[in-house]
């Protein structure tokens, strides 16, 4: 075939331009699933998809291969739309972590339909169960984890399930069940405490249980504070536990270990009520039972007054006194409201206990910044020490004059910053000066957080003991350990927005309804409270009649409760209704008018077109 007839004949080029396009293009995605097997390009507005510099030096720490298995039930979730939506979220979370590992982190995707050996695998490995539909059939949605290289149940961790609540830490979630997998052994913590959080064997006490939870997980050591001098770099954190009187060395050894980028979770206390040291000792020396740290949280930007108790009355907890049941404000249930949800280590928690807290504040000239874990209300205010001693016979005086402080006293929280030296006349050789990296001390206002009586029940159930808690209390402290001990990487990760995204001209209007009719639905609640008082104060007692003044009040005072509730049940309509009429614009827009207009441009483009037809004929 001569080679002007190749030129000439253009269909033949077509085909043989064709047939070089396919080969480059086979070409090209060979050489790219080769070499390009980690690219990926995240358009999403938040960077869903894009992993962390900590996410990747925890992946590029991994030396042993590492099998994920992922379960999820596809008929048990056909009902459940978010699930499933999230579903994909996780799934493509995880693809990405094991393309960035290179072949040392593998996935499998597992449907482990009932009655099944994958059933079986999973229920093994702690999966928490999900119902799904109306049919009620359980499933899974959850991580298993295993070193490959090894078979033993200490080398198999799992996430036992997904929950979208938590997709604010995601990353962060698998990121640390990647990290552990990669580790060998169990992190040590040093605990330094003048409480006896450790029990007395002697007289059979055992430790308390947030001691007892934290041995499980992690290689506790008590520490001596009266002979501290230094501290073992081994010990990844350093837990201080109502620390009084501690001497220059062991502050010194304390204030160095910090700044070599040690971790350090601090319990101070102006009124620690486990404290079993006697007020005045033999020897005639005074001891108040409170706690602080005021040389190095001086140097740390800190400011902690151990002479004041926050009191909160619109959290305070019920006690038995003398029979009856008293709220005690010194006592502060805190919920999910006064909790830090955008910080992993509160995030899922719904409630903590305290008792007679403190608060912490940013020193006026401090380089620091102060996370809050923890919040009191703005009912909130500061009674002295002495006070609310005095007050432990009857805590009903604790609301005389009380005047709230409208302000959200922190009681938990991270402090980061560059930190210097408390210490600076010391010149020992190694001293440091400042730290070369931004630090991180975690600091919480009360020690009785810890105690069993503020977040445990226990039950005797035919002999043995069981415990019931009632708050999350041993939650936090494990998940304030275990934040700690993990790897400055796994501390970077932070959380982030979630792949739902809001509506915010909604949530603008939310919010300018709550500003507007929250201040009359507070008052209508005080004034039901009151009422509500009224009520059973001229209630007759037991075997008693009431007069016919009594009855007039009563009578009156129910009208009135009848009346403020229906109220604040038109408060609350009113609080949805420009969101409803909000609602109803979208789908008049939506449903009529976008219709309408597109109708209404066809009908001009046609009869236009059908005009300028008219025209050339």
């Amino acid at each position: 075939m001569k080679l002007p007839y190749l030129i000439g004949n253009r269909r033949l080029r077509v085909w043989l331009g064709l047939f070089a396009l396919a080969a480059l293009f086979i070409l090209v995605v060979l050489v790219s699933s080769r070499t390009m097997r980690t690219a990926r390009v995240d358009l999403t507005a938040d960077h869903l998809y894009t992993l962390t510099p900590g996410t990747l030096s925890i992946i590029d720490s991994v030396e042993q291969p590492i099998q994920l298995t992922m379960y999820f039930s596809d008929h048990a979730t056909r009902n459940l739309p978010q699930l499933r939506s999230y579903e994909q979220r996780v799934r493509e979370m995880l693809r990405e972590v094991t393309a960035r590992s290179h072949g040392r982190i593998r996935l499998r995707v597992i449907d482990p339909v009932p009655y099944s050996d994958d059933e079986d695998a999973a229920e093994g490995a702690g999966l928490n169960t999900i119902t799904g539909g109306s049919n009620g059939e359980h499933g899974f949605f959850g991580l298993v984890g295993r070193r490959l290289a090894d078979t033993s149940a200490n080398d198999t961790l799992s996430l036992p399930y997904f929950d979208p609540a938590r997709e604010a830490f995601l990353e962060y979630d698998v990121a640390k069940l990647v990290y552990e997998l990669s580790g060998r052994t169990r992190p040590a913590i040093g605990v330094l405490s003048s409480l006896p959080v450790n029990g007395n064997p002697l007289i059979g006490e055992e430790p308390w249980t947030v001691v007892r939870q934290m041995s499980q997980l992690f290689d506790v050591r008590m520490i001596d504070g009266n002979n501290l001098k230094s501290i073992d770099p081994a010990i990844k954190v350093m837990m201080l536990i109502h620390p009084k009187h501690l001497g220059d060395e062991a502050l010194y050894a304390l204030d160095q270990y910090v700044l070599r980028g040690g971790r350090l979770l601090v319990f101070v206390d102006p009124l620690a009520e486990m404290d079993n040291a006697p007020f005045v000792d033999a020897n005639g020396v005074a001891d108040d039972h409170q706690s602080s740290l005021p040389r190095l949280f001086a140097a740390w930007g800190i400011e902690y007054n151990a002479d004041q108790v926050v009191l909160d009355r619109s959290q305070s907890l019920p006690i038995e006194l003398g029979g009856l049941s008293v709220n005690h404000p010194a006592m502060i249930g805190l919920g999910a409201q006064n909790l830090n949800h955008d910080d992993v280590v509160t995030a899922s928690l719904q409630r903590v206990n305290v008792s007679t807290a403190g608060h912490f504040e940013l020193a006026r000239d401090s380089d620091s910044t102060l996370v809050p874990l923890i919040q009191s209300s703005n009912e909130a205010m500061l009674a002295p020490v002495a006070r609310v001693r005095d007050a432990s016979g009857d805590p009903s005086m604790l609301l005389t004059n009380y005047t709230p402080g409208d302000e959200h006293y922190v009681l938990a929280a991270r402090v980061r910053g560059t930190f210097h030296t408390a210490f600076p006349e010391r010149h020992e050789q190694g001293h440091l000066d400042h730290a070369a990296t931004p630090n991180e001390v975690l600091v919480v206002a009360d020690t009785d957080i810890l105690s069993d009586r503020l977040w445990l029940n226990t039950l005797n159930v035919l002999g043995p003991q069981v415990v019931q808690p009632f708050a999350n209390n041993g939650d936090f402290i494990s998940n304030l350990v275990d934040n700690l001990s993990g790897s400055s990487a796994l501390l970077s990760i932070r959380g982030r927005a979630g792949s739902q995204r809001p509506f915010t001209r909604v949530e603008g209007l939310r919010a300018e309804a709550d500003q507007k009719y929250l201040t009359k639905k507070r008052e209508l609640e005080r004034e039901l409270f009151e009422t509500q008082r009224r009520v059973a104060e001229l209630q007759p007692g037991k075997g008693g009649t009431a007069s016919a003044e009594q009855k007039h009040e009563l009578e009156k005072f129910l009208q009135r409760k009848l009346a403020i509730s229906k109220e604040l049940r038109d408060v609350q309509h009113q609080l949805n209704a420009e969101i409803d009429a909000l609602g109803l614009r979208v789908k008049f827009v939506n449903i009529v008018l976008v219709p309408a207009l597109v109708a209404l441009a066809g009908l001009l483009y046609g009869w236009r077109r059908g005009r300028r037809t008219r025209r050339r004929n």
